[in-house]
Parts: structure tokens; sequence; C-alpha cells
């Protein structure tokens, strides 16, 4: 359980630490506009969302058992801290936060990190694909600008709610958003390495500032972004909310040691590497306790930030202490100029990384797989969409565990393990 940074900074170079610097700022920068956006798509202060980027993505790369995992807020938390905060309040969710730290670090020490294995494929398919339903048709209300109030966090409601606020389109809002995903699949094709996802927000977020055009900016709905971290503090803990939100804690817990080791296994085959998945999880426990203590989200390995660290050469953990230092430099130093940001522009942002999450390129492998992994995904994800995360993975690892006991006594080659 010996974190990776310990056995890499043993033959560690000049060479090295140029490679990780320059990879560590490329990642943060992207990181700082994502943090952003799913800290407001939470129902959270976008202030949240650096705050998680800075501490969770520091602690991750200081005590993971990956050599370039990148950690901060993901995608894969909307849903779940959204209901949290509606249901029990931002206290709540730092508490439950807390808690799913604690669980990682338990599961960490009782070496659970191969547990994962077990996870059905379809299942993570399919909850990934019902959560990126979820973060694209939260973003619409942004990206055109309709004017609908909050809306409800129940999908079946949102969807009703949207269509009635059809007519008060506001079309500067549209094209700031439609054109910031436009510049950002042509400048991730044209220049893969460059930190282009910055640029795009950048550039049209300068353009409404400019043109001063009526479109929503994190200044205006938000006001000020801090221009340092606040200091640790404890919530509010009692036996009755420890009780209210054990099960958002062990559904943060399970989603954080799910991701974080799947982004790790991915960075493996990017780099021949291999990583230690019970420090992993005491990483992820460790983040997620020190984002709470500073009013942070759930943090967790992110592949995307993860895969963008290997691309721009990052190849020990420093690139990811780099990265938070990074967030935390233009936290300290640009805060202002970050709270001009354009709502639209981060929908659309969002939007695209939901896209990304669901991987259509693997969308006809899973059609065209066995039956009964098709009809699980499909199980899986209707039932993140319209229940709950909470019921779509217990309902679908325990359905996913059974078709695997049916299947022990199929012949050896007729089945084959998915490919982790």
């Amino acid at each position: 359980m010996t974190p990776k940074i310990v056995t890499t900074m043993r033959s560690y170079s000049a060479a090295a630490f140029t490679a990780d610097l320059w990879a560590g700022i490329t990642v943060g920068m992207v990181a700082l506009p994502l943090s952003l956006a799913i800290a407001i798509a939470s129902g959270a202060d976008p202030a949240a969302g650096l705050v998680t980027a800075v501490v969770a993505g520091f602690l991750i790369s200081l005590l993971g058992g990956s050599r370039v995992q990148i950690g901060g807020p993901t995608g894969a938390f909307i849903v779940v801290v959204y209901g949290v905060i509606a249901e029990h309040g931002y206290d709540g969710l730092v508490l439950a936060t807390l808690m799913a730290g604690l669980i990682l670090l338990v599961a960490g020490y009782l070496r659970a990190g191969r547990l994962v294995g077990y996870v059905p494929e379809p299942v993570i398919n399919g909850f990934t694909i019902g959560i990126a339903v979820i973060i694209a048709t939260s973003q619409l209300k942004d990206l055109f600008g309709l004017q609908t109030g909050a809306l409800p966090a129940d999908f079946i409601d949102k969807i009703p709610s949207l269509w009635a606020a059809r007519g008060t389109v506001n079309l500067p809002s549209m094209a700031i958003g439609l054109a910031t995903m436009a510049a950002i699949v042509i400048l991730r094709r044209l220049f893969p390495r460059f930190p282009g996802l910055i640029v795009a927000i950048g550039a049209t977020s300068v353009l409404v500032a400019v043109a001063a055009l009526p479109v929503d900016t994190i200044l205006s709905r938000f006001g000020p972004l801090p221009a340092q971290l606040p200091m640790p503090q404890l919530p509010d803990v009692t036996l009755g909310r420890i009780a209210e939100l054990l099960p958002s804690a062990f559904v943060i817990a399970f989603l954080a040691g799910v991701e974080s080791l799947l982004s790790a296994m991915v960075a493996d085959r990017m780099i021949g590497g291999a990583h230690r998945s019970n420090a992993e999880l005491i990483a992820q426990g460790a983040a997620n306790i020190g984002s709470a203590l500073f009013g942070g989200l759930p943090a967790t390995g992110a592949i995307a930030r993860t895969a963008t660290n290997v691309r721009a050469g990052g190849r020990t953990p420093v690139a990811g202490l780099v990265h938070a230092l990074t967030i935390l430099l233009v936290m300290t130093v640009a805060a202002t100029a970050a709270g001009y940001l354009a709502m639209p522009a981060l929908a659309g942002l969002l939007i695209l990384t939901a896209w990304n999450m669901s991987e259509p390129h693997m969308w006809r492998s899973y059609l065209s797989g066995r039956r009964s992994d098709t009809l699980l995904l499909l199980m899986t994800l209707v039932l993140t969409v319209v229940a709950d995360l909470t019921v779509a993975i217990g309902v679908g690892v325990a359905a996913g565990l059974a078709l695997r006991l049916h299947r022990r006594n199929i012949p050896t080659e007729d089945w084959t393990p998915p490919d982790r």
C-alpha cells in the first residue's frame, strides 16, 4: 500500500520534473473550468469545485497508487451530490463526503481494491450512460438561457419544465454555448495536446464581456469567487444525521472507488504500468476527508484528466501535485477573471463531457454482445435516469452477480471475462 510517489522519487530526474511540470500546468488549466462547471451543475457554489480540485487533487497524487492519476470533482458525482444537497443541504453533503472518505479508508486497509473487478461491466456502463443523460439534460437550461427558475431534481419532472420554458430561449446564450462546444471539438482534433478547452471557454467568455451580451456569468449569478482556501472545519455530526446520510455515503464511496480504479486501469494501459489498488482506495479516502474538511465536494480519479496528463507527458505523481497547485495559483491571482466565465460556455463543456462519458464509440459493441448483458446495461441505465443511483447500483449489481452465478456451468470457452 506504499504510495507511488515514494517509489518514483528514487529515480527522479530534472528531465522528469520538466515533463511533469508542463503536464501538470496543462491538466490544471483543463481541470479549472471543469471543476467550476461540475460544482455548479451539482447545485453547489462554484468555489467548492476549486477547493475540491486543489485539496483532493493534491492528496490523490500524494498518496495514490497510480503514477499518473489526476483526481478532483467528476461528472459521475453530479447526480448524487445534487440529490443530497436538495434533501439534506450542503452541510449534509459535507458530512456524507466525510463518511465516504472513512469508508474508503477502511476498504483500502481491508485490501478491498480487487473487489471492484466483480462489479459487472454492463452495470458500470449502464449507470455511466445514465449519469451522462442526466448531466446533459441538466445543462440545457443554461445552454439555451431558459427562464425556468429552479429545475426539479427528478428527471421525469425536469423534462416537462424545460419544454414549458421553450419560449424563453436566449439567442445570445445559445450562440455562446454552441460556439464554445464547436471550438472545443475543433481544437481537440487539430491540437490534441493543447489545452484548447480553456482557450475556447475563455474566448467566448471574453466575447460576452466585450460585447456586453445579455448572458449569465459566474459573477452575475454567484458573486465573486474567493481568492484563497477556506479554513478547515468539521460539519455538524450527530447520530441522527449519520444514520440519515449513511446510504448516500456508501453511494459516494462506491462511485469514488469504482471510478478511481477504472481510471487507474486506463492509465496503466496508456503508460504500460501497474497501479496499487489498495493504496489508491486509501488515497481516495484521505482525499474525500480532506475535501470535506475544507467544505469541498466528493472527489475521485478523473479518467479524462488522467488521459490528458498522460498525453501531455506526465509520468509521475508530481504532475498531479503541480496540477493542484496550478489551480490554487489561478484561484489566488485570477479569481476575479474566472468569475467572468459564461454560464452557457460551461454548460456546453459539461454536455461534451457527458457525451464523452457515455463512450458512443462503444455503443455498437454493447448492443452486439450477449443479450443478457445488453438487458442488464439498459436496466441499469433506465433505473439511473428514472429512479436513483442507489437503486440502479443495488439492482444492477445483484442482477449481474445472479447472471454470473447462472453462467458458472457454461463451458470455459464460451465465457470471456470482461477486459478490465
